[in-house]
């Protein structure tokens, strides 16, 4: 009885390190994966992390994120930093603070004009930390 659960417990281990092999080399994606690609940089809390938009313009990502906590904190596409509250495009509430996160976006943006993601705090009007995005 106990060799027989010993080959069972074996055989899911390796069954499970098998699995995880593979989905890690499916769900790799490399900077091609990418058209545009920022650095977070600090503007009135620290806030850091790259921001990347998709190849096929579908998806914001961002990766190795780290920003403050604040009340109502949303992710804004901006055209320029000193009218972001007067021209931006909402993505809506921040997903995490430490992390990556994903936001699917319209692909039809027109990132020449729309080139800042903004961490915006909406209760006080302030960018927290913001990055510019360039091919």
């Amino acid at each position: 009885m106990k060799k027989i659960l010993c080959s069972c417990l074996v055989m899911i281990a390796l069954f499970s390190c098998s699995n995880d092999d593979s989905n890690n080399s499916t769900n790799e994606t490399t900077s091609s994966d990418y058209i545009y690609k920022g650095n977070f940089v600090s503007s009135s809390h620290p806030t850091s992390g790259i921001a990347k938009i998709s190849k096929d313009k579908k998806q914001l990502l961002l990766e190795g994120f780290k920003s403050d906590d604040g009340p109502d904190l949303n992710i804004y596409l901006a055209a320029n930093l000193s009218t972001i509250k007067a021209d931006h495009i909402d993505l809506g509430d921040i997903k995490g603070l430490n992390g990556n996160y994903s936001y699917t976006v319209n692909n039809t943006i027109y990132y020449a004009k729309y080139k800042y993601v903004v961490v915006w705090c909406v209760d006080f009007d302030a960018n927290f930390g913001n990055a510019v995005l360039a091919p």
